[in-house]
This record gives structure tokens, sequence and C-alpha cells, in this order.
């Protein structure tokens, strides 16, 4: 039996550069009833701990080092305790907000195995310099964070980004994936490859 994906939206604030703008993000749970991955806990570690329930917890991984991407993952671990994974070359957005070191080095190729489900870290830099995406591909998924939406590539106007960068990744590295892959986002709607096909410049 494979993992099933649900998603859990929670709202909160996006702050860079000076700026602060409301979000709503999306936080993934992939796994059974036994076991869970969380992908993105963004916000509200009261609502991610409640939605992860009595399962055990394989470990919270950040696709990226914005924010409201990882700012509930200390009240997460707080209380379940388990690992988190993020890209080294995000430290500097990590570290703006925790203290603490990461537990782990979020590599390209790096695998999780969760209800008998792989998912494999593909680094997509560009959004941010250690933006990473997990491809699942027993369920057809990829899990993008800010990479790649419905409608195109994330933004890239702020610190850390740029856009030629974004648009090599997601053509060599999110493009040729299967087009019937489902895209699943940071934000928003889900999409597929074969969706975003014409969306890239």
């Amino acid at each position: 039996m494979v993992a099933r994906i649900e998603r859990l939206v929670t709202s909160g604030t996006f702050s860079l550069d000076g700026g602060t703008w409301d979000v709503d993000n999306n936080i993934w749970l992939v796994g059974d009833d036994h076991e869970v991955l969380v992908i993105d806990a963004a916000h509200d570690a009261e609502r991610i701990v409640q939605a992860v329930g009595d399962r055990r917890v394989v470990g919270l991984i950040a696709t990226h080092g914005h924010n409201d991407h990882i700012n509930a993952v200390g009240g997460v671990q707080a209380v379940l305790k388990r690992p988190v994974w993020i890209n080294s070359a995000d430290q500097m957005l990590w570290s703006a907000l925790y203290d603490e070191l990461p537990d782990h080095d979020l590599k390209d190729g790096a695998e999780f195995t969760v209800a008998g489900t792989t998912l494999k870290a593909v680094h997509t830099p560009g959004h941010s310099p250690g933006s990473t995406c997990l491809y699942a591909a027993e369920l057809d998924a990829v899990f993008t964070g800010d990479t790649l939406f419905h409608g195109g590539p994330g933004a890239t106007g702020r610190s850390y980004s740029d856009k030629p960068t974004i648009l090599k990744s997601i053509r060599e590295r999110l493009l040729t994936l299967p087009e019937g892959t489902v895209v699943h986002t940071g934000h928003g709607d889900t999409t597929t490859i074969a969706a975003e096909l014409g969306n890239i410049e």
C-alpha cells in the first residue's frame, strides 16, 4: 500500500527585505495511519500536531528557508521531538528565525521512506539558494514549495533569489518529470507538469 497525501492550509505572514505580507500556506502530510512525513511546517504548530495525531513522524522537511515555511517548525519539533531537514544553502534564512542549527542538510538526492513510499529530494535553486522539491514517483507527485506554482515559477524579486536560476531548475529538474505528475505547491492550487509546460519562458 502506498502513502496518501493530506493538505493542511494555515495562515500567517511572510517577511523579507523589510516587508511583511499575509499568506496562506500549504502544509503537506505524506503517510498512512501509522507514520507520516511533514513538509513545510507553517504558522500553526498546534494544528500541525493535531493533524499528525498519534502517528510516528519520520521527519520535518522544509522545502526552503523563508519564514512562512519554517515558522512553526520549532513548535512542532518541541512537541514531537523529530528531526528537521533543510538545504544548507538556506542557512542564512533559517538562522534569521532560529538560533539552533537544523538537524540535517537536505542534500540533493536524499531519500525518505514513509508508509512504503519513497520521496527523493531534488535541489531546485532560484526562489532561494536551497530550494528543494520532493518527488514521489509512486504517488505521481512532486512537492515544489515555492519553486513551481499553478501558472508558472515562484517569485524571484527578493533577496537570495534569481530568475534565470529558477527557470533553469524548473526546465531541467521538474519539467523532465512525467507529464502526469501532480504538482503540490507551497501556496494555492495543485497543478500538473503537463499544465505548466507552456507557462515557463
